[in-house]
């Protein structure tokens, strides 16, 4: 497989291991990110200038998703995969939660993914494919005490997704969502404390995912072999969350 992608919270654990995925498939791609930018280089590094770019952005402004758009076709042309990881995780009882700390996580984690999925539309109905890949949580179905706002913002990019698969389906191009369960990764470990024999009883393979797992079903739906997989939901965690 070769392609142009790009992989938004691109130098996070997750980020960083569906880059890694997506290279090993061939694909040059750009690795956007926020505030990491020492964990960014390092991973470039790794995998090469030849393959990876970086591209700074805070996606909760609204003008983040042109400028990663034009940074990525300035350096490698078009893009023709998506995958949508951005996320922030903050902790507030619902009544207790202000108007900003709501508003800053949806931008975040739904709206971005939104901007960044209208930015690169006219590009794949251009090449007349195309790969959109959202990242959402168990939370979205599960719920969770004191993150209402990010339960919310992961649920919403189900809708999104689905709404998306059927506009663009004609175009050949496929809009799916990947959902993990409990992946090993910084969020997840900073708020583990007290909570992992709970974690594990709930789910049924008994163990935390590890980021390569989670990379490898986006890989998968970025790949030829899922050219016929459209508005699915490929759960990834361990039976936490079935059907």
């Amino acid at each position: 497989m070769t392609g142009i992608a790009i992989v938004t919270g691109g130098a996070g654990s997750l980020g960083a291991a569906i880059v890694r995925e997506l290279v090993s498939r061939g694909c040059q791609t750009v690795i956007a990110f926020r505030s990491n930018g020492d964990a960014a280089k390092r991973l470039q590094d790794e995998l090469g200038s030849e393959l990876t770019h970086l591209v700074m952005a805070d996606l909760a402004d609204r003008s983040a998703a042109e400028h990663i758009v034009a940074s990525t076709t300035e350096r490698f042309g078009a893009p023709t995969i998506l995958v949508n990881n951005a996320g922030v995780m903050t902790e507030s009882l619902a009544q207790d939660m202000a108007d900003d700390v709501w508003d800053t996580l949806i931008d975040v984690n739904l709206s971005s993914a939104f901007r960044m999925s209208r930015a690169v539309i006219p590009e794949m109905l251009a090449a007349g494919s195309g790969r959109i890949v959202n990242i959402s949580s168990q939370a979205a179905y599960r719920g969770s005490v004191g993150r209402a706002h990010y339960a919310a913002a992961k649920a919403g990019l189900l809708g999104l997704t689905f709404s998306l698969a059927k506009e663009l389906g004609t175009s050949a191009i496929t809009v799916n969502v990947v959902v993990p369960g409990r992946i090993e990764s910084e969020m997840v470990s900073s708020r583990m404390d007290g909570k992992v024999e709970q974690w594990l009883d709930s789910t049924p393979l008994g163990r935390l995912g590890t980021p390569q797992e989670l990379a490898s079903a986006v890989g998968y739906l970025t790949s030829p072999q899922a050219s016929y997989i459209t508005g699915a939901v490929l759960h990834v965690g361990g039976g936490l969350v079935m059907g």
